[in-house]
């Protein structure tokens, strides 16, 4: 299996559980979508470290192996996949985001029809 695809399984994992946690959270809208930035921000930071760590590594054992040109490529690949999966991350939180406000529309429209009903 790749890398890629087992990052952006990765990836996924950690949509769905936010996802899960903000509607299970009992917080305030506004501030579920804060932690849900901030979490985001931080996973995507974490993770980045981790491929960049992993990258430093692979790049010295290649740079023992083969040669400067080899690794420049390999660095611009993998530049070109955290740049991508930053794209994609990014788009899961505006997904999730959108996703908290929808609900919490929802919410607020029952409550003022139930409201509404006893009056």
């Amino acid at each position: 299996m790749s890398s890629g695809k087992i990052l952006l399984g990765v990836l996924a994992g950690v949509a769905v559980g936010a996802l899960a946690g903000v509607l299970l959270a009992p917080a305030k809208g506004s501030a579920t979508r804060k932690k849900i930035l901030k979490k985001s921000d931080a996973y995507a930071d974490a993770l980045r470290e981790k491929f960049e760590e992993y990258m430093d590594t692979i790049s010295e054992k290649i740079d023992t192996v083969n040669g400067e040109a080899y690794v420049d490529s390999l660095k611009e690949k993998f530049e070109e996949f955290l740049e991508s999966i930053s794209e994609k991350f990014e788009a899961v939180k505006e997904d999730v985001s959108d996703y908290v406000d929808d609900k919490k529309s929802r919410y607020e429209k029952s409550k003022k029809d139930v409201k509404a009903a006893k009056a």
